[in-house]
Formats: structure tokens, C-alpha cells, sequence
């Protein structure tokens, strides 16, 4: 089981660093675990946090760049985290089983289109800046509870915003994931809701996982992992549907 979940947390963290969707394989492998779902949810987050600060730093020649934007898309970010961890510590595992298969419709329908809804956005004229950071709130509500799809997300948040260059959104993306991940994650530390013995073997697979992704994304075809990615998605919801 050891093995099992240090290259579920490795497999994650490539696919987060990549394309996103990383959540896919990482929080279905804690329940097979046996890790109840809250506290599997929690622990994902645990898992896959350190994953995007190695990612943000492989980044870090694009961040210096688009810097500009992470100021105040970070506050937004933080405060919408720590709301979106506030909810899931106060949610039943019970009640997040049976949200949990809406969650990751959501999250396989954000990441099939989410290339087409930004292709659509880049075309138009940018949102105003109250809009962009109403968006940018929501989606870290929905990344501290539950996160599958986040990375999409603000990357459409991004287009709205006006930014063209897909490498500097990914290192923006990447910055504002620590933040939203991180503050969830001390409510969920403080609150008891990790599972630290699986939690500590998935991070150390996610750090080295989520490395490796940032390092090779300039050269692997990002289509070939989308449909990969897309595949699993789909798949993971559709089991999670008929359990």
C-alpha cells in the first residue's frame, strides 16, 4: 500500500504540473486506502501541496514576469480558501460521499472544456477587475473544499483577466494554488482532519512528482496528457456514480 500511494502521489503531482487533475487520482487512491472521505480530502490537499510550490518554483523564471497579478488575486485566494476548508471540516463523511460524485462531474466537465471556454474568452474584451476577482474567490471557495479542476479554472480566470502567455499563467496558477491549498491546509491540520501515516508517504510522491511535471512540461505534448487525464476523470465519476 506504501508503494501503491507514493505513485498515486507522484502520478498526481505530474498531472498538476502538466495539465491539472492531479485530485483524480490522488483522492480515489486515500478511500481505496480506507481513509474516510473527509479526512481523505483533507489529506489529498496534503499530499498534493507541496507539489505546487515545486511546480511555482520550476515556474519561477515565467512568475517574474506576471508578477504584477499575484498581489491581489492572492488575497482573494487566501480568504476563499480558508472559507472552502471551514466547509469541508464541517461536512459529514457521509454527506461528502454523496456530494462527491457532483464534485467530480464538475471538476471532468471544467477540464474537458475548459481549453474550449478559455479559447472563447481569449476572443473577447477583458473582464472588469471586480469580476475577475469574484471569480477568482469562488473558484478558491471550491479549491479549498474539494480542489479537482482548480487549475482550469483559474486559468480561464486568467484569460478573463487578459493574460496571453500560457507559461506565465501556469506559474500564476501554480503561486495561487500554494496559497488557496495552503491556507485550507492549516484549518485542516489545525482541526485534526489529516491522516498523517498515508499523508506524509503521498506528499513525499507529490514533491517529486510535481517537480518532475514542471521540469518536462515544456517538452511533453500537453494533449497527449489531456486525454489521458480526460480519460481518468470521466472514469473516477462514473465509479464514483455507481457505488
Amino acid at each position: 500500500m506504501t508503494f501503491f500511494l507514493f505513485a498515486a502521489a507522484f502520478v498526481g503531482g505530474a498531472l498538476n504540473a502538466v495539465a491539472g487533475g492531479g485530485s483524480f487520482i490522488g483522492l480515489p487512491a486515500l478511500i481505496y486506502a480506507g481513509v474516510p472521505a473527509v479526512s481523505a480530502n483533507a489529506t489529498n490537499t496534503l499530499a498534493l501541496w507541496p507539489a505546487s510550490i515545486s511546480s511555482a518554483w520550476a515556474y519561477r523564471r515565467e512568475l517574474a514576469a506576471a508578477r504584477s497579478w499575484v498581489p491581489t488575486l492572492g488575497v482573494v485566494s487566501l480568504a476563499g480558501g480558508i472559507l472552502g476548508g471551514l466547509l469541508l471540516v464541517r461536512t459529514s463523511d457521509e454527506a461528502f460521499l454523496r456530494l462527491l460524485p457532483w464534485l467530480l462531474l464538475i471538476a471532468a466537465a471544467t477540464f474537458s472544456f475548459g481549453g474550449t471556454i478559455q479559447r472563447m474568452l481569449a476572443g473577447s474584451a477583458s473582464a472588469g477587475h471586480a469580476a475577475v476577482m469574484l471569480f477568482q474567490f469562488l473558484i478558491a471557495v471550491y479549491g479549498g473544499y474539494f480542489g479537482g479542476g482548480m487549475g482550469i479554472m483559474m486559468l480561464a480566470a486568467l484569460t478573463i483577466a487578459g493574460m496571453k502567455d500560457l507559461h506565465e499563467m501556469n506559474a500564476v496558477k501554480s503561486v495561487l494554488a500554494v496559497a488557496i491549498n495552503g491556507v485550507a491546509l492549516a484549518e485542516f491540520v489545525a482541526l485534526g482532519a489529516i491522516a498523517w501515516a498515508p499523508g506524509l508517504i503521498m506528499m513525499a510522491g507529490g514533491i517529486a512528482g510535481g517537480y518532475a511535471g514542471a521540469a518536462t512540461a515544456r517538452r511533453v505534448d500537453p494533449r497527449l496528457v489531456r486525454i489521458l487525464v480526460t480519460v481518468i476523470a470521466w472514469g473516477m465519476t462514473l465509479v464514483f456514480f455507481l457505488r
